[in-house]
């Protein structure tokens, strides 16, 4: 017996330990090569998780995989499977339940908050592919109404995403498109605010200079004069203004490289008994304190379970970073230099919300892993083997659930230049550290309108 049983536990530990990156390795590295034909193949064969608990990250990555196709109306179709199944979820108390002795990973995929967010963004670009300006406006819309949404459960410990400053740019840029500088005005002003107060504290990024010149530009042309001079003196320049030109401009959005996946991490509790009657966990390397007040909330076993344990090992998720190949590009057009600028860091954003939510949910990974460790514990009293079991069973069902939307970019620019001929041809320098890349496109003239185009590089 005990030369089987060693083997198969080590291969059920192994199977278990895999985070959902190292489970999915095949259709990552197919998405990493650009092989969009190959990944979306992979995709379709996997039935398993086209139908299971894993469903939505399923239409996650096809809505992106067709995005990266150009094939805008099929990538929409998969975001609205997917943006309905993340508004149908609703908690299984069965299954919460169960979580509580066994790991998050058994319940469909929960989205992170910016993921939510992200579906719409990506519908509002294929609805600029399509040329269909009023759909861009409608998803735009919804990323800052599910954000006030999706912060309200939150009324303790909100995430510091709380506004989406790209979501008010793009809002601008569609309006100024579509001639409403009334509207544009509004919303590129929210976008400064936004930048400068939130993103600028939490991600480290200020408002773009275009989006300063395009907030001077709409001021102007709507007349608000007391406005203009206000942003005149607070951006410390003088608007000049210049006519369209004729052949009509281009907004270039990059999407640059891929965001993070998780991994996952173990930390020590110390159990300590207050004197109000409360326990507290305490982990002094990172400050970290926990408090557990026994109130009608928790129920007689909770409390057993508790009782004779003295340390606690909890694990939770991580992001671990990816890097982008490429840190800065420019445009080149007509002798000169148009420097993309960064209007969302979704690298960030996705580090910051992870974080802000292991903050709520502490104490529930507590919870579940300290219930876990006095069933062990009241088990090895009876029997040796019988702790020994329940122990075993414990490490292989605790484990941080590392699923998230792993074919997100790292980061959004953007940039916006003017058009002079019938064909245009710009050019595209991404910078390494020690090299460019180049890459040239024509663009035709669009008189007196502006036309959007979306270029991503992994």
């Amino acid at each position: 017996m005990r030369i089987t049983l060693f083997p198969v536990v080590f291969c059920l530990l192994l199977s278990s330990c895999a985070t959902w990156y190292e489970r999915t390795a095949e259709f990552q590295r197919t998405v990493e090569e650009g092989n969009f034909e190959q990944a979306d193949k992979l995709l379709h064969k996997n039935k398993k998780m086209e139908k299971g608990k894993n469903r939505l990250l399923f239409y996650l990555n096809l809505g992106y995989v067709e995005f990266m196709l150009d094939h805008p109306k099929e990538s929409n179709a998969a975001f609205e499977t997917a943006e309905k199944m993340i508004d149908e979820q609703s908690g299984n108390p069965a299954l919460q339940a169960a979580v509580l002795l066994s790991n998050p990973e058994i319940l469909p995929y929960k989205p992170e908050d910016f993921e939510v967010i992200m579906v719409n963004f990506y519908k509002a670009m294929n609805y600029l592919r399509l040329g269909d300006m009023e759909g861009a406006l409608v998803e735009v819309r919804q990323i800052n109404i599910k954000l006030n949404q999706l912060n309200d459960k939150y009324p303790d410990h909100k995430n510091r995403y709380q506004r989406d400053a790209f979501a008010h740019l793009l809002m601008g840029l569609i309006y100024d498109a579509s001639g409403n500088f009334n509207d544009a005005f509004i919303a590129y002003r929210n976008a400064f605010e936004t930048y400068q107060t939130d993103y600028k504290k939490n991600f480290g990024i200020e408002a773009p200079v275009q989006l300063r010149q395009d907030i001077l530009r709409t001021a102007y042309l709507c007349g608000f004069k007391e406005e203009l001079k206000r942003y005149e003196e607070e951006f410390g320049q003088k608007y000049v203004y210049s006519s369209p030109p004729a052949d009509g401009q281009l907004i270039f959005f990059w999407l640059n490289g891929l965001g993070p996946v998780k991994s996952e991490w173990g930390i020590n509790f110390v159990k300590e008994q207050r004197g109000d009657g409360a326990i507290v966990f305490h982990n002094a390397e990172y400050g970290l304190t926990f408090p557990f007040f026994w109130g009608s909330g928790y129920s007689d076993h909770e409390r057993n379970s508790l009782a004779n344990l003295k340390i606690v090992r909890a694990v939770f998720p991580k992001y671990e970073e990816r890097p982008p190949l490429y840190s800065r590009a420019t445009l080149q057009y007509e002798n000169k230099s148009y420097p993309l600028e960064l209007a969302e860091d979704i690298n960030q954003i996705a580090f910051k919300t992870l974080h802000d939510r292991m903050l709520r949910e502490f104490s529930t990974s507590l919870l579940r892993v300290a219930a876990k460790q006095g069933l062990q514990y009241a088990a090895s009293k009876q029997n040796e083997w019988l702790g020994f079991a329940v122990g075993l069973a414990n490490a292989m069902t605790e484990k941080a659930d590392t699923r998230n939307w792993q074919t997100l970019p790292y980061s959004v620019s953007y940039v916006r230049i003017p058009l002079q001929s019938s064909e245009n041809q710009v050019s595209a320098n991404f910078f390494t550290s020690d090299n460019v890349h180049r890459e040239t496109f024509i663009f035709p003239a669009n008189p007196k309108k502006t036309s959007f185009f979306v270029y991503s590089t992994l």
